[in-house]
């Protein structure tokens, strides 16, 4: 039995995500992450229903990814439950955003989150095991914003944790202006295209530590979530016609990365299953990305 950790997944792309692992593979189980366990349970029941055995295979996990006790709390509880057998996968989803000015926020949740989960759930994957970042665009897009020095640090592959935060902590104290952001060549400081770059950078770094895993970043493209809908009424169109897909849509790379064959570790994939830069967008259709 292949088990896998989808945080965030009591609703939209992590919803759609842990339905198509049920759906697509019988033998996997899903430990579905959800903040609110009330919510998670929810969306396990809805699971649930669309097949006889699928209750077997689904276990909520009360997960915040922006508090380290709830992430160990988790870790331990998913400990337990495996009895000694080892997670196949981790899918690192839960996020907040394009609505959220409050930096320190989105960074401890959209990176940091990130960082907490892996730190507590990397003991327990199997070698040769898979860890999928849901990121942006939103993160390359910041990237190509930024001084050539900040470019080149964004995609380091010897970039470190802890260079990683003291970028954060930089950022943090000049919070608000972007000016400041500009003038370090920190392109307008957008905390949500920050916090997605960095947790590209991050994926960089996972894919070095850990070689025995195969760890990939991806967006899963332009999806109508609550996190995006704010973004289309606050311009006065709908998701449609602001070409949004469905969460079941933004689940198709997440999906390749956990069971296919990505072309190796440490990358980050468009929306289209193909290997895209870190410092620019890559329009989905278009050839993939052949560098470093």
């Amino acid at each position: 039995m292949r088990r896998i950790l989808v945080t965030g997944a009591n609703k939209g792309i992590g919803f759609a995500i842990a339905e198509r692992i049920l759906e697509e593979a019988d033998d996997t189980f899903v430990f579905l992450g959800s903040r609110d366990l009330a919510r998670g349970n929810t969306a396990a029941e809805s699971l649930s229903r669309a097949g006889a055995d699928r209750a077997d295979r689904i276990r909520v996990v009360e997960l915040d990814v922006s508090s380290d006790v709830s992430v160990d709390h988790a870790a331990r509880k998913v400990r337990e439950a495996c009895g000694g057998d080892k997670l196949y996968g981790i899918v690192n989803n839960a996020g907040i955003g394009l609505g959220t000015d409050d930096l320190r926020s989105v960074l401890n949740v959209n990176t940091r989150g990130v960082q907490r989960v892996c730190d507590a759930f990397i003991p327990l994957l199997s070698d040769g095991g898979r860890i999928v970042n849901i990121t942006s665009a939103a993160g390359p897009n910041f990237v190509a914003t930024c001084s050539e020095d900040r470019q080149a640090f964004f995609k380091n592959p010897a970039v470190t944790w802890e260079e990683i935060e003291a970028l954060m902590e930089e950022c943090t104290a000049i919070a608000g202006d972007s000016g400041a952001f500009a003038s370090r060549g920190l392109g307008d400081g957008s905390p949500y295209g920050l916090s997605k770059a960095c947790a590209n950078a991050y994926t960089l770094h996972l894919a070095r530590a850990y070689p025995q895993f195969i760890i990939n970043a991806c967006t899963p493209g332009f999806i109508a979530t609550d996190l995006t809908r704010p973004y289309a009424s606050g311009r006065g169109k709908t998701p449609e016609e602001l070409g949004m897909k469905s969460p079941r849509e933004g689940a198709n790379t997440p999906i390749f990365l956990l069971f296919g064959t990505p072309d190796s570790s440490g990358h980050y994939y468009g929306s289209d299953a193909k290997r895209s830069p870190l410092d620019r967008y890559r329009e989905p259709g278009s050839p993939p990305y052949t560098g470093d």
